[in-house]
């Protein structure tokens, strides 16, 4: 005796957020995700990830949009992961959030093929000095944590810059290890691109503009992305789906529910790969709008695959 699957009005879809967001950050995507999820019969409702209160087993699905304070909150952000994932299912997937944590994991996609800006990971200050000598003293170098997010801690410096040191003793002194980075010039031209991935299709891609200021530190002191929607041209089409193929050789975990690829074509390198954010991307619904009947077409399907018997 089989039984009857439950119907979508049953079953609860968590998107997952935080409490608070900067005024220049704010989250433009859940308003909208759940207006559209609505419209589809899901019982559908934004949840603080560090609400103790919260059964999360009610869920059916949680869905990981806006947890943007979890970088002061690792520990937390873990046992959080081990409880929600053991709960219900979460998307993405627990592990593949973990592994993307820490952007070690670019050597891990290099050394699949995909290509990278070349990276010097740093356990000392010893080791940042040595770096910083290899690229000459008037080179350009991005130097960043391994583990952060909104460019925290993230500078753009002279290589014979003292200030390079002190962020990477910064970075060092709380427990990180140091990312080295040649500067790419189009990246401070604002000629990032960040392709959007959605259920294994390419939506949509934003231009976010530079966003460091030379010798360390923000342009106008504080994070704010000015995204606007550009074009994806095949050969960064083909290029997110290779990245997103070697995240599974990497992993071995199912395909992600949604991706952000963020590429730059450049002279000195070619395509290479930025970041490949597989956990709390801004999807920038307000910039590409007909991408949320997407999003919200991908949850409702595997929210059916879920609980389908």
């Amino acid at each position: 005796m089989t039984t009857p699957a439950p119907a979508l009005d049953e079953l609860t879809v968590g998107i997952v957020v935080t409490d608070s967001y900067p005024e220049q950050d704010p989250d433009q995507d859940t308003g909208p995700l759940l207006a559209a999820l609505h419209a589809r019969g899901v019982r559908a409702q934004a949840v603080v990830w560090h609400d103790g209160s919260v059964d999360w087993a009610s869920y059916a699905l949680l869905l990981l949009r806006s947890p943007w304070d979890y970088p002061e909150r690792l520990a937390e952000l873990d046992a959080w992961l081990t409880t929600a994932g053991a709960a219900t299912t979460v998307l993405n997937d627990p592990a593949l959030v973990r592994w993307n944590l820490d952007k070690r994991y670019l050597d891990q996609l290099a050394g699949l093929g995909v290509a990278v800006v070349p990276t010097t990971y740093c356990g000392t200050v010893a080791q940042v000095r040595d770096a910083l000598a290899a690229a000459g003293p008037d080179a350009r170098v991005v130097l960043k944590p391994t583990v952060s997010a909104g460019a925290r801690d993230t500078g753009l410096f002279r290589a014979d810059d003292p200030a390079a040191l002190t962020l990477a003793a910064t970075i060092l002194a709380a427990g990180g290890e140091v990312m080295v980075q040649p500067e790419v010039p189009e990246l401070s031209d604002g000629r990032e691109k960040a392709v959007y991935v959605i259920d294994g299709r390419v939506t949509h891609a934003i231009a976010k503009g530079a966003l460091l200021a030379d010798g360390g530190g923000l342009r106008g002191g504080v994070y704010v992305e000015n995204p606007v929607r550009v074009p994806v041209s095949d050969a960064e089409e083909r290029f997110a789906a290779e990245v997103l193929a070697a995240v599974g050789r990497a992993t071995g975990l199912a395909a992600p529910l949604y991706a952000r690829v963020d590429l730059v074509d450049s002279a000195a390198f070619g395509l290479v790969l930025l970041e490949a954010e597989l956990f709390e991307p801004a999807l920038n619904l307000h910039v590409a709008p007909e991408v949320t009947d997407v999003v919200a077409d991908a949850v409702l399907a595997r929210l059916r695959g879920l609980h389908t018997v």
